[in-house]
């Protein structure tokens, strides 16, 4: 069925666009570009808690996730530093995400979730590597459509 032979390639590029996008986030936090922190074209200061951190996940996640690297971890502390911005930082402000802006990383946190449950898809680094070491079903880019179950 076609369905079923574009969904590896249409969960790649879901992955690589959510991923792209999520690591502008973090070098516009860390190094102020983009626009910056929050377009204010000021960078967060080196180390501090949660900024700093928030923005660094944004950045290595993102990169990994992209690339599908590493893509399943990578997704999983992605998904769990935006399910952290929502509740401490976001709901606070307002019971839903229109109320209190935080449709992004309710957004974010659900795709990465996505991304974590599904894998890579077959465009991804990790798939690659899972076909050179002989298809192995340990790693992370073990993804359904390559099972042979």
């Amino acid at each position: 069925m076609t369905s079923d032979r574009l969904r590896g390639p249409v969960l790649s590029l879901f992955r690589m666009v959510t991923g792209f996008l999520f690591l502008l986030h973090g070098a516009a936090s860390l190094f102020g570009v983009l626009g910056g922190n929050r377009g204010t074209g000021l960078a967060v200061e080196l180390g501090v808690w949660p900024s700093w951190w928030a923005a660094l996940i944004q950045l290595v996640c993102g990169t990994l996730v992209l690339a599908g690297l590493a893509t399943r971890g990578s997704a999983v502390l992605a998904s769990g530093s935006m399910a952290y911005a929502y509740f401490v930082v976001h709901q606070p402000r307002g019971l839903l995400p229109p109320d209190n802006g935080g449709e992004l990383a309710a957004l974010y946190c659900w795709a990465f979730l996505l991304i974590a449950a599904l894998g890579p898809g077959t465009w991804a680094l990790d798939t690659l590597l899972g076909r050179l070491r002989g298809g192995g079903a340990h790693g992370s880019g073990t993804s359904p459509e390559h099972s042979t179950a």
